[in-house]
């Protein structure tokens, strides 16, 4: 499974960019967004990617965050969305944007979107709702749910401090995203809880 690549951005086009590592070319498809981010031909890149299978077609999807890859996760889990459509809300929406939709119920918001219809839009944020407070939006930053988090890990054992200390769990979990992408997934939690706990308060 291809989680990422590092290498030189050798060509773009509408909705797909090559991504050259180490004298191979990989195809991968791209939100305008994520193709925006990459900057310009010949740039030293950095892709998340997600690998797709199906029985007719294989595709590597490339994001310019770990949250934007998460987000294309929970849109393809809702029934009728497809990568292609995926991408076309990620096009018009950021991370945080599409947070603020779906966390308040705002089906317009999600129907900007290419090919997306007022009925999908509806189902998107209806599924979405719960899941949405806790996913961080900050680029690169580790984006895992709370309730996604191992418990007993120090991500959960932070926002389960924040809580404590009477910070809700979507700000706690977004708080402690930051942090960890900020000190690093080996970081101690004294260090996560004092780098979230600023986060959270300002």
């Amino acid at each position: 499974m291809i989680a990422k690549l590092t290498g030189l951005l050798d060509d773009t086009g509408p909705d797909w960019a090559i991504i050259d590592v180490n004298g191979v070319g990989y195809l991968v498809h791209c939100s305008a967004r994520t193709l925006e981010h990459l900057g310009i031909r010949g740039d030293k890149v950095v892709v998340h990617t997600e690998m797709q299978v199906s029985e007719t077609d294989q595709r590597l999807i490339g994001f310019a965050s770990a949250a934007e890859r998460n987000w294309f996760r929970l849109l393809t889990a809702v029934q009728g969305v497809g990568s292609k459509v995926a991408l076309a809300i990620l096009s018009a929406l950021n991370t945080e944007e599409l947070q603020r939709a779906c966390a308040g119920g705002d089906a317009a918001m999600v129907a900007r979107a290419n090919g997306v219809g007022p009925k999908l839009a509806s189902r998107i944020v209806n599924e979405l709702k719960e899941k949405a407070g806790g996913m961080p939006t900050a680029p690169g930053s580790p984006g895992l749910a709370a309730s996604a988090m191992p418990a007993g890990s120090v991500s959960a054992d932070a926002v389960s401090a924040l809580q404590n200390l009477g910070f809700k769990p979507a700000i706690a979990s977004a708080a402690v995203a930051h942090a960890m992408g900020e000190l690093g997934e080996d970081a101690d939690l004294n260090a996560i809880v004092r780098v979230a706990l600023k986060r959270a308060a300002g």
